[in-house]
């Protein structure tokens, strides 16, 4: 594991040792991560006053921001879900097999149900909900289409393809000689 792993009021993430935490990812506090997760280059997952769950088999992809809405929502994701680069997920849940788009932001209470996809770009209000087998899109975010073959490949194909760089990039990160060397003691940490 690397990355920015910072600890918040005592408590320090939870993060799967068979996760992948890029060297420039920062996950803050009150977050629990788990297999075969991959927390991709410039993200930044910050649980400081209400936790986020991450569940397995997810990637979440280059410059997302995943954040709680303090005292009102935590952040649940579940397995197998793909959020695109530079998504934004706040206070919100993605259920299990959930997919959300690149450049879409999810708010405060909002839902993704498992099987929904979120289109690139899209803005899912606070509250608002997108159901299982429906793609939703714009801004904000409407019904848009039921989900299809070519959607469903592509969800398969994406995680797929993330835990295939998952290794790949486990390695490169070893080679340059940047393994393990989570920077906690940069941020001040006592362990």
């Amino acid at each position: 594991m690397s990355g920015l792993i910072i600890p918040y009021e005592g408590v320090t993430p939870e993060i799967s040792p068979e996760a992948f935490i890029a060297p420039d990812a920062t996950v803050i506090g009150r977050v629990r991560i788990g297999a075969l997760t991959g927390i991709w280059y410039k993200c930044v997952i910050r649980g400081d006053e209400e936790p986020i769950s991450i569940g397995a088999n997810c990637n979440i992809q280059d410059g997302t921001v995943i954040h709680v809405a303090g005292g009102q929502y935590r952040t649940e994701i579940g397995d197998d879900v793909s959020v695109g680069h530079m998504a934004l997920v706040h206070a919100c849940t993605l259920e299990s097999n959930a997919f959300v788009g690149m450049r879409a932001a999810v708010m405060d209470g909002a839902v993704v149900e498992s099987g929904g996809i979120l289109a690139a770009g899209a803005l899912l209000t606070p509250g608002k909900r997108v159901p299982g087998g429906e793609v939703w899109a714009g801004s904000p975010a409407k019904f848009m289409r039921k989900v299809g073959p070519a959607e469903e490949e592509m969800r398969d194909y994406v995680r797929q393809a993330y835990l295939d760089l998952l290794a790949k990039h486990k390695v490169a990160i070893e080679a340059a000689g940047l393994a393990g060397a989570s920077r906690l003691a940069a941020a001040g940490s006592d362990d």
